[in-house]
């Protein structure tokens, strides 16, 4: 027998925030339904960056979420910053641009207003908050995927600076981007120690930005390569110091794991919404197919996900505000968010059965979308072996 079904039964519990996050994710939610969904069937196919879009989204302020106010940001914290992403997850369907705008804040704005010179602030934030630029992170190379730091990017000391030869790839923004975070070994016997990172202008001589790479979802999201062929910067272009790389970069993986998957938490309550309804009203054999335990049951493994994927994004933003997150806190809720994202996409497909597999629907895109989530940020096996490391194995 099927009983009343209320919000609060589907929306993940208990609620975490207090009355203004509440009302900034509800106004998010909204905003994102009205303004940014606009074409998304065309724009996925043709893989279209949603300037127009990207722009609403500066205006809203999200993509100065963590950023301090005197540059440009809202200065909000990481659990008002979730609360926000989530209500963006709810109301955008448009995932690719959901990745694009946590790839600038995360690993890009984020490190910039943690290690920045106040030049570097005063120059680029104002900018990467309001929309008029772009920035990227650049770290994977051709040969270092995984092994993030074996970088054979290399940074050689001039009389004026530094001279950058070397290659990038995967590099999310890039080929739309007026800025990058770039990651060189200034001194390869030192390893780690040896990595220093570097903001650089698009236009920069001896930098070059390959076209858009094509890939299987997320493809509102452009990613490319960057080569740089005697590439001379001053010591002013260095982000954080001399060595400073590996800093940089762990504390942008921090932030980027914990929070670049709070969107889904928002997609999987959409999900979850969807599917719930369409149970309810679909009948065959005379029944509502929620009626059956081969659909009842998956629903209810979506709603289990959705509410562990919130808590662990909840706890990681708690931890972040804290300044106590760790690697360990933050591995555990990109492998987890990103692995229950995927399972829920694709049982969302499986309980709508042929019209799930259509187009149309953008089910289909989600599960696209979804697949990425296991490789970006760090691949699942290895955020398994960040785990394993914490328990001393």
């Amino acid at each position: 027998m099927r009983g009343p079904i209320g919000q609060d039964a589907i929306a993940p519990r208990p609620d975490p925030y207090d009355e203004d996050q509440r009302a900034l994710r509800r106004s998010v939610a909204e905003f994102a339904r009205g303004q940014l969904n606009d074409d998304l069937q065309r724009r996925d196919h043709e893989g279209d960056f949603p300037r127009q879009a990207w722009r609403r989204c500066a205006a809203l302020g999200l993509q100065g979420l963590a950023v301090p106010t005197e540059y440009g940001g809202l200065g909000a914290s990481a659990m008002t910053s979730a609360a926000a992403l989530i209500g963006l997850g709810e109301g955008c369907a448009d995932n690719g641009l959901i990745f694009a705008l946590g790839a600038q804040l995360w690993a890009c704005a984020t490190p910039l207003a943690a290690f920045g010179s106040e030049e570097h602030k005063r120059r680029y934030l104002p900018g990467l908050c309001d929309g008029s630029l772009i920035g990227a992170h650049a770290m994977t190379e051709p040969g270092s995927g995984s092994d993030a730091l074996s970088l054979r990017t290399r940074a050689v000391r001039s009389d004026d600076g530094w001279i950058l030869n070397g290659s990038k790839t995967f590099a999310t923004n890039a080929p739309d981007c007026d800025v990058l975070i770039l990651f060189a070994s200034t001194d390869p016997s030192l390893g780690f120690a040896g990595v220093s990172c570097f903001v650089l202008d698009r236009d920069t001589p001896g930098l070059e930005v390959g076209p858009a790479m094509g890939k299987m979802g997320l493809r509102t999201s452009h990613l490319g390569e960057v080569f740089l062929s005697d590439c001379r910067v001053s010591d002013a272009a260095l982000l954080g110091g001399l060595g400073a790389g590996m800093a940089v970069f762990a504390h942008s993986m921090r932030w980027e794991r914990a929070l670049i998957l709070a969107p889904a938490v928002g997609t999987m309550q959409r999900q979850l919404e969807r599917c719930v309804a369409y149970a309810r009203e679909r009948e065959q054999f005379g029944a509502p197919i929620g009626s059956f335990q081969a659909v009842s049951h998956k629903i209810a493994d979506m709603k289990l996900r959705l509410e562990t994927s919130h808590l662990l994004v909840h706890r990681s933003a708690t931890l972040l505000d804290a300044g106590t997150a760790t690697d360990l806190d933050c591995a555990m809720t990109k492998l987890h968010v990103s692995e229950a994202l995927i399972a829920s996409s694709l049982d969302a497909v499986q309980i709508h059965g042929g019209y799930g597999y259509m187009t149309e629907t953008g089910l289909e895109r989600d599960v696209r979308d979804a697949l990425g989530a296991r490789i970006y940020s760090g691949t699942s096996e290895l955020l398994r072996t960040v785990i394993a490391r914490h328990l001393g194995l």
